[in-house]
């Protein structure tokens, strides 16, 4: 790629307007040398042919860098949004991206579960696992969310038939006035609260 820049007589560090600049330079310059008689003019098309591929090469080597660069600033961004609820242009960032890392299915399943569509955001989860077994974000977030399913067929269990347990048996005097009610439903709020708190705090955490 250097003799690319020396072609252009620039150095890597210039700036993309400053090898624009100098591109279209050398360009008219040789474009104009080209119709002199005898091999002046033969050397000035090849040169015009050289600087314009040296050009194509830099200025694409560029965009790849810059996309290679912005992946991960780009997931930091959407992060951000989700900390302050904003789902629509988080989904539209999301859907921008051309690589789907790990981070960037958990970050998925971030937006499915604001949306409460808990089914779509476990599958985000379980692929994100699968990309990065060892990550412990990830599964700590699919563990908390197991959690939260399980305590909601409890809740749903117990809707439909107030007067027994979990697992069937009926309840006593003190479980009915309440007792064991309170406790499940601070346990339930509790599971509640670890899954909010997760997928609030840690969609920026790698």
């Amino acid at each position: 790629m250097n003799e690319y820049y020396e072609l252009l007589g620039l150095s890597e560090s210039a700036t993309d307007e400053e090898i624009t600049a100098r591109y279209e330079e050398l360009r008219a310059k040789y474009r104009e040398e080209r119709w002199l008689d005898g091999e002046a003019g033969n050397e000035a098309a090849k040169m015009l042919t050289k600087i314009e591929t040296a050009y194509r090469e830099i200025v694409a080597s560029r965009k790849e860098q810059s996309k290679n660069t912005d992946g991960d600033s780009a997931l930091e961004e959407i992060a951000a949004l989700l900390k302050v609820d904003k789902l629509s242009e988080a989904q539209t960032k999301l859907d921008d991206c051309n690589e789907r890392s790990a981070e960037w299915h958990y970050l998925q399943a971030v937006v499915f579960y604001k949306k409460n569509w808990t089914n779509d955001s476990k599958k985000q989860l379980e692929i994100a696992i699968q990309m990065d077994p060892d990550n412990v974000k990830y599964r700590s977030a699919y563990g908390k969310m197991n959690a939260k399913s399980e305590y909601q067929k409890q809740a749903a269990s117990q809707t439909q038939n107030p007067y027994s347990h979990p697992n069937g048996m009926p309840m006593d005097d003190g479980e009915q006035m309440g007792g064991n009610a309170c406790s499940n439903c601070i346990s339930c709020c509790y599971t509640y609260l670890c899954v909010d708190c997760l997928f609030s705090l840690c969609c920026g955490c790698r």
